[in-house]
């Protein structure tokens, strides 16, 4: 047998040190793994950093919301109380504010004023005649004792007196009423107020009950709210009410009145509010109102920790290993940035003041997503701006 070379024994060296390494290097790798096996699992990934907040308790004003169109108060009908006359004079015009008193237009009065001097002219025939008719009654009653005169006579002389003085009485009242028509080719203001609309024209003849003019008496207006019957106990007269109008402009007022009766088809009633004079509300505009009905506590946290989704309102809870737990809620009255959280839904998952709650970055997270905490919860007073609330219509 031949024996190797020494070129064949080096290579034969090399193979088994090459060998023995790599050996090594597994049986290594090997117990390495089996190692980690012992470790607790890597911690998993934050998807986003997110900011905490927690629910807040604050007194906040209780209101109930409605809608409803602003109306006058009263507004007066002035027209024509005489017919076939022509309109001579047209003192104001749609916006002005007049006394009660005061010329609002005139008619053409020499018709008029004819009868009535024909009219005195009677009441002096009438009064002339009773003169006479009295003279006589006067003589006769002297001599009714004489005999010159039969009573017969006497009692003529007596009815004449009667009749001449009912003569006058009824010229007198003919001349009155002459007089009330002469006064009534006036058309006089019947209240303080604005004038709201005008149909009278110079030189038209105005038919006898025709509208010439409309008043708001007093230059009142007034809040038409169209409330729930459900919602009417919590209303009282009295109550204070901010109204926003159309213009933006919120509007103080203060309940007058509750309709007796409510609608039978919206199951609505009417709540008069009564409206500052003057005002920046006008008659005809619409707007939306909040009845003052107290305070009372509300749990609140910021809007930007509540999530809509699918029509419904959702915040996070920061759980164990920084894990989100997503919990359904209802949501009350909202005032400047802060909203009310009534209670989780059907009284699971109750928010308290203790939980921790995610501020800011909600909207990007779902059930069980692990987030990163920048800053500790902090609890930092909420403002309750009372002077202008949005809250939700209490039902």
């Amino acid at each position: 047998m031949k024996k190797p070379s020494l070129k064949q024994a080096a290579i034969v060296a090399v193979i088994v040190v090459i060998g023995s390494g790599a050996f090594w290097a597994t049986t290594s790798n090997h117990a390495k793994s089996g190692g980690d096996k012992d470790k607790e699992p890597a911690k998993p990934k934050a998807s986003l950093t997110v900011t905490t907040t927690k629910a807040q308790s604050v007194d906040w004003p209780l209101s109930l919301s409605a809608n409803g169109s602003i109306a006058a108060w009263q507004e007066a009908v002035v027209g024509s109380e005489l017919g076939g006359l022509l309109l001579a004079e047209v003192n104001v015009n749609v916006g002005d504010v007049v006394k009660r008193g005061q010329v609002l237009a005139r008619f053409t009065n020499e018709s008029v004023a004819a009868q009535v001097a024909q009219q005195k002219a009677a009441v002096e025939e009438a009064r002339a005649a009773l003169s006479e008719a009295d003279a006589n009654a006067e003589r006769a009653r002297t001599l009714v004792n004489s005999g010159a005169l039969s009573g017969q006579q006497t009692t003529q002389y007596e009815v004449a007196e009667r009749s001449a003085k009912a003569r006058l009485l009824s010229a007198q009242a003919s001349l009155e009423m002459q007089q009330i028509r002469l006064r009534q080719t006036q058309v006089i203001a019947p209240d303080d107020g604005v004038i709201s609309s005008r149909t009278a024209t110079v030189g038209a003849v105005a038919a006898q009950g025709q509208e010439l003019f409309k008043l708001i008496r007093q230059n009142r207006l007034e809040w038409r709210a169209e409330v729930n019957a459900s919602d009417l106990l919590q209303i009282k007269v009295g109550q204070a009410v901010k109204l926003r109008v159309t213009n933006g402009v919120l509007v103080d007022g203060k309940v007058r009145m509750i309709a007796p009766t409510v609608d039978p088809v919206t199951r609505n009633a009417l709540v008069y509010v009564d409206l500052p004079v003057p005002g920046s509300a006008h008659a005809g505009m619409f707007g939306t109102g909040q009845f003052q009905l107290g305070h009372a506590e509300a749990l609140t946290l910021p809007q930007s920790a509540v999530v809509m989704r699918d029509g419904f309102s959702y915040v996070y809870q920061l759980g164990k290993d920084d894990k989100v737990i997503q919990t359904k809620v209802a949501l009350g009255r909202r005032v400047g940035e802060r909203i009310e959280v009534l209670d989780g839904v059907n009284g699971a998952n109750s928010i308290t003041p203790t939980m921790t709650l995610v501020e800011k970055g909600a909207g990007f997270l779902a059930d069980g997503d692990t987030v990163r905490v920048a800053n500790p919860a902090e609890n930092k007073p909420a403002a309750a701006h009372a002077d202008h609330p949005a809250p939700l219509a209490m039902k």
